[in-house]
């Protein structure tokens, strides 16, 4: 049974919510996964991970939205556009939530370890 309906509702009510209560600009809503999905079906009928490219969705926050950033290929296989890494997504949140981006942890050994890594940069059109 397709669960995409079902979230699409939910993620919408709570938007809606959140919206009607005031609260959407000081709450960050995001739904990702940590990949995408193949756009070739495989041989049991279904889609194999696909780390070329994935989506999510970002809304309130005080993010400007209504937007799409990037695009793919007519097949949803490649990226063509505007390139937006992980640690982009990190440092997006992480300016929303006032978190110096050159911050670091220490780890048990006194290592100092950055909070983003490989320089993550905020995403401009959502800032």
């Amino acid at each position: 049974k397709p669960l995409i309906p079902r979230v699409d509702r939910t993620l919408a009510t709570l938007i809606d919510d959140l919206g009607s209560r005031g609260m959407l600009d000081d709450t960050l809503v995001m739904m990702m996964g940590e990949f995408g999905r193949s756009p070739v079906i495989n041989k049991e009928a279904g889609r194999d991970h696909w780390t070329a490219v994935m989506s999510m969705v970002m809304a309130g926050g005080g993010l400007r939205h209504g937007q799409v950033i990037g695009s793919t290929d007519s097949r949803g296989g490649e990226i063509q556009s505007s390139i937006v890494r992980p640690q982009d997504i990190a440092a997006t949140v992480f300016r929303y939530l006032d978190i110096d981006l050159n911050a670091h942890w220490t780890n048990s050994r006194g290592r100092p370890i950055p909070i983003v890594q490989e320089a993550g940069r905020p995403i401009p059109e959502l800032i």
